[in-house]
């Protein structure tokens, strides 16, 4: 990406001293860009004011038409290479999440480290966000609780979560244990077991789905009576 600082301030200090700079120089082609439409653009740009963009390893003369096949070249492998590595990360996510290991952001209630051989896992946290998460699907479980009730209750002692993150967590089968593997391609999504600790049992974590689900009654919050004549 060209939307970076110091770029910004190069191209407007171009644009104020129109005429001033004959050249900007880079180490490497892949030092100027990783991005070859984006690239194509800028020098266009840079021509647009005067200037010539020009690398110290891979000289180009812009004036000999087969230069261009060069350009091309030094601008696609460096793309190339950043969409393999991108795509051999996203492979090794994958696999990974199938072998039930989990990946990527921290759960409440768990924490992330690496295991004898320094692969990431997750264990659970062991103090009071773990004890919130096991406190809020057990009173939700009972079905004394509407879910913005509970989460207040749940902020109040220290979970801090906002109304839409409450309700994904209760949803969320990584806490019975689970990972998700997502969509790919003909594959579809699927619960994989995990490696992790779940820190809530199967039951428990039904009953919420089955009262999220409208399944199972979900008791009303005590009445409270504001004026008589309703």
């Amino acid at each position: 990406s060209f939307d970076r600082p110091e770029w910004i301030k190069i191209m407007a200090f171009f644009k104020k001293n129109r005429g001033y700079v004959d050249n900007i120089y880079f180490i490497k082609w892949d030092r100027f860009s990783r991005n070859v439409a984006e690239a194509y653009i800028t020098i266009n740009n840079l021509k647009k004011l005067g200037v010539e963009p020009q690398a110290i390893e891979q000289p180009l003369d812009f004036e000999i038409p087969e230069s261009k096949i060069m350009l091309a070249v030094y601008l696609a492998a460096p793309e190339v290479d950043n969409d393999r590595r991108a795509l051999n990360v996203f492979h090794g996510i994958r696999r990974a999440k199938k072998e039930g290991r989990s990946v990527g952001g921290k759960l409440k209630g768990y924490k992330n480290i690496r295991d004898t051989n320094n692969k990431p896992i997750r264990i659970p946290e062991g103090g009071k966000q773990e004890e919130l998460v096991r406190k809020s699907f057990a009173e939700y479980a009972t079905g004394l609780y509407n879910i913005e009730e509970l989460r207040r209750k749940m902020n109040n002692e220290g979970l801090n979560f906002s109304r839409c993150a409450f309700y994904r967590m209760l949803r969320n089968k990584a806490y019975i244990g689970k990972v998700l593997v997502a969509a790919y391609k003909d594959e579809a999504a699927y619960w994989a077991d995990g490696v992790h600790e779940a820190l809530i049992d199967n039951t428990t974590f039904y009953t919420v789905q089955d009262i999220l689900e409208n399944k199972k009654k979900n008791f009303p919050n005590k009445i409270q009576t504001v004026r008589d004549e309703f």
